[in-house]
């Protein structure tokens, strides 16, 4: 019969390395993390698991993913690190709060809100240190190491704990010199055979966006996965764009078109990862986020 692992045979250090890997997805970042070499990290690794007699981690396309047991104990085990922060605090007379947020976001949201808040979130509180992924597609919190994620439309798992952050809108644009050089556009009916600039259909990962049927005869001409791009795209005369409200209104060589006609509404959904150690951290970039969508709702929602 197997013997049952004791708590006397599990390093509290060995599970540091794990929720470090499970923090980054791969041993070579974990170690820069760390401050070791990766080969240090795979032994202490291999010693935890041989001390639990199950394994934790398992290889991935994108590195390592842990299973489920894995992801059981690193959500036990990120409570290490808060204690260690509370230990550090309370030792120095300080009540500073300390911990690193990783924030996953699409990358117009990250650019244009997220990392305005964050910014703010690391000049009031210096102990914490911010980190922003930017990606269109759907990012999960599970073994992804990330704290909070921002996502397009809504997000499904019982592991994470989701709420509505703000919605925005999609609305149409395209050069004066695009619009001048053809019939005048008045109705919906007057899009058909005009090119539209959005995402690349083949690689649209997220439902909510798959908005180009609805507009009729317009063809895909300009497909990017950048909205950076696609803006960009639509002021150089490529097409009409379907562009983010927040970064297109009132852009020097853009202007809308049928505004009162196509205005579609997308919600941006806030995701907490409930395993992430930096508690007290998270929770002052949540509420960040909050503030900052908030006190710009008007670019969000342009007369709305």
């Amino acid at each position: 019969m197997t013997q049952a692992p004791r708590s006397l045979d599990v390093s509290t250090d060995d599970l540091r390395y794990l929720v470090a890997v499970a923090r980054v997805g791969r041993m070579v970042s974990a170690a820069a993390l760390l401050g070791v070499d990766h080969t240090t990290v795979r032994r202490r690794l291999d010693r935890l698991e041989a001390a639990l007699g199950v394994r934790l981690l398992d290889r991935g396309a994108d590195g390592w993913q842990l299973t489920a047991i894995g992801r059981d104990v690193v959500e036990r085990a990120s409570r290490l690190e808060g204690l260690v922060e509370q230990v550090v605090a309370a030792a120095s007379g300080s009540d500073v709060v300390r911990g690193t947020v990783r924030v996953a976001a699409p990358d117009g949201f990250g650019a244009v809100f997220a990392a305005a808040a964050l910014a703010r979130v690391h000049t009031e509180h210096p102990g914490i240190a911010v980190e922003l992924v930017t990606s269109t597609k759907p990012l999960s919190l599970r073994g992804s190491g990330f704290d909070l994620v921002v996502s397009i439309g809504s997000t499904a798992g019982s592991r994470v704990q989701s709420e509505l952050l703000t919605e925005y809108s999609l609305r149409l644009y395209a050069s004066p010199e695009y619009l001048a050089a053809r019939p005048p556009i008045r109705d919906l009916a007057d899009l058909a055979g005009h090119d539209l600039v959005f995402y690349v259909d083949a690689l649209l990962t997220v439902h909510e966006l798959d908005l180009a049927p609805v507009l009729g005869d317009m063809r895909l001409g300009f497909g990017s996965t950048s909205v950076f791009a696609q803006l960009e795209a639509a002021r150089a005369g490529a097409g009409i764009g379907l562009l983010h409200a927040f970064m297109a209104e009132g852009v020097e060589g853009l202007a809308p078109v049928l505004p009162g006609a196509v205005d579609f509404r997308l919600p941006f959904t806030l995701s907490t990862r409930p395993d992430s150690p930096a508690v007290d951290a998270v929770a002052i970039v949540r509420e960040a986020l909050r503030d900052e969508v908030a006190r710009r709702r008007a670019e969000l929602l342009p007369g709305g």
